[in-house]
């Protein structure tokens, strides 16, 4: 990771720019006017999607990004044009069409999962002044940048000839170009440096039926020798990724659990070319982007990911136990000195017979942020809520298990009835509790930036376990 600190390469993208815009709800009935559900809207936000996307996650790992694509003369271009002059990106070579609509992809969201999505944008091929326009941009920055990354999402800015025509002049200057490639025709990518598709792409596109290692090998080879690439790389979802070059390489990932798989192939993309452009070899920088695409797809919506999160999650992979996890207030404020720029998610409880209702639970809160700190109650604690008979299991049981959990970061005991005095000292972005709070003061609300409220699974619950043991 040291090596990847020491640059900061110059990237140029090339692609369909849009808008990805959610609408963030909660759903408590169905409407009365159709049977479709009522979601009711609680705040909104705007990012940048498609090629869009790509350059927010090379700018997060610390990369200078020019841009090249064609938007509409429309509020929605004025709206993508200024967050990326916001994000700091070059955007002066992006070229506005007369009568284009630019891409805007609204979802709504409730409780977590998308309802309905609708779109507003222009899927026809750019006009040729906006490709001659491209073009001459095209001249002007290609010198200058180590990497070309082409974000083709099939709206009409990397048409055939204008895709043939910027391969062949990075091929000229000799320009690492890489692609992550629409439809079922790749021809127009002959000659790229590396193209990026998934498994049901590159199956569409080869008309091979990937199931197995060997149909995996056959199409992976067919793609890269029928478009004479220098490597061909099949991304695989949790199971990783495929790298074709003199030799076939399945490079497995250890994934966290997937919540919104949304923008990881704009991730794997940008963290592959950004790793090139720091001389990394094809190996080391298809590794990064495994570890980058196995952060991202832990986080809801299309998302970024930095240099610190992928040094965080390898470290975790090679050395993070259970033990290691548990930690005492003081740790936890000292290890939070470091760590200054995550964003933290906080949650409590008693957690004395761990079931799924929990696991569950815990998953949806560490989805809220970047890392996920669980405040335990200790055994003197638990018996002053709940009596003498409580808890079941001990303190360093109940720590020790819940550490054991991917979607857990740390976990802190505190004494107290309450885990105020541990939620001042950690000062979280957000505060997690059980649906059953809906209403009431959580405790710590007034120091979070937001409180998250969580459904738990139906029937189960500790008290439920006991009582069901107890019967038999």
């Amino acid at each position: 990771m040291d090596r990847l600190r020491a640059y900061q390469p110059s990237i140029l993208v090339i692609g369909d720019l849009m808008l990805d815009h959610y609408l963030w709800g909660k759903c408590e009935r169905i409407s009365p006017e159709a049977p479709v559900q009522v979601v009711d809207v609680q705040k909104e936000s705007t990012v940048l999607g498609g090629a869009g996307n790509v350059v927010n996650n090379l700018l997060s790992l610390g990369a200078h990004v020019s841009v090249l694509s064609v938007v509409g003369e429309d509020e929605n271009g004025k709206e993508l044009l200024s967050m990326l002059e916001a994000l700091g990106a070059d955007a002066k070579g992006v070229v506005k069409q007369v009568g284009r609509k630019t891409s805007k992809k609204s979802r709504v969201i409730a409780s977590h999962q998308q309802v309905v999505r609708y779109d507003s944008e222009s899927k026809d091929d750019i006009t040729e002044l906006s490709t001659q326009a491209l073009l001459e941009a095209c001249e002007v920055y290609m010198p200058h940048v180590d990497a070309i990354l082409l974000s083709d999402y099939g709206k009409g800015v990397l048409t055939t000839a204008f895709t043939c025509k910027v391969i062949e002049l990075a091929k000229k200057l000799q320009k690492p170009l890489l692609v992550d490639p629409k439809g079922d025709d790749y021809s127009k990518y002959a000659g790229a440096t590396l193209i990026t598709p998934n498994k049901k792409e590159a199956s569409i596109a080869t008309k091979i039926a990937i199931n197995d290692d060997e149909s995996l090998q056959k199409a992976g080879t067919l793609l890269r020798e029928r478009l004479d690439l220098d490597y061909a790389i099949i991304t695989l979802s949790e199971d990783g990724m495929a790298i074709f070059g003199e030799h076939f390489e399945k490079m497995p990932t250890v994934a966290r659990e997937v919540y919104d798989v949304t923008g990881a192939g704009d991730t794997v993309l940008a963290s592959l070319g950004y790793a090139l452009s720091c001389k990394l070899s094809m190996k080391e920088a298809a590794s990064f982007a495994n570890a980058a695409a196995a952060v991202v797809v832990g986080k809801l919506g299309s998302a970024t990911v930095s240099l610190d999160e992928v040094d965080a999650y390898e470290h975790s992979l090679r050395s993070a136990t259970s033990e290691s996890k548990i930690k005492t207030k003081e740790e936890m404020i000292a290890l939070l000195k470091a760590k200054k720029h995550q964003k933290i998610v906080f949650t409590n409880g008693c957690f004395d017979i761990l079931h799924v209702g929990h696991v569950k639970y815990l998953e949806v809160a560490k989805s809220f942020g970047d890392m996920l700190i669980v405040g335990l109650n200790s055994d003197a604690s638990i018996q002053r809520l709940k009596g003498q008979s409580r808890p079941i299991n001990p303190l360093e049981d109940r720590a020790y298990i819940l550490a054991g959990l991917e979607s857990v970061s740390y976990v802190v005991p505190f004494e107290e009835d309450t885990p105020l005095e541990l939620i001042e000292a950690i000062m979280p972005d957000v505060l997690v509790k059980g649906a059953d709070y809906e209403g009431k003061e959580v405790v710590g609300s007034q120091i979070a930036k937001e409180v998250r409220l969580v459904r738990f699974v139906e029937g189960k619950s500790t008290t439920n376990i006991i009582k069901k043991v107890q019967t038999q």
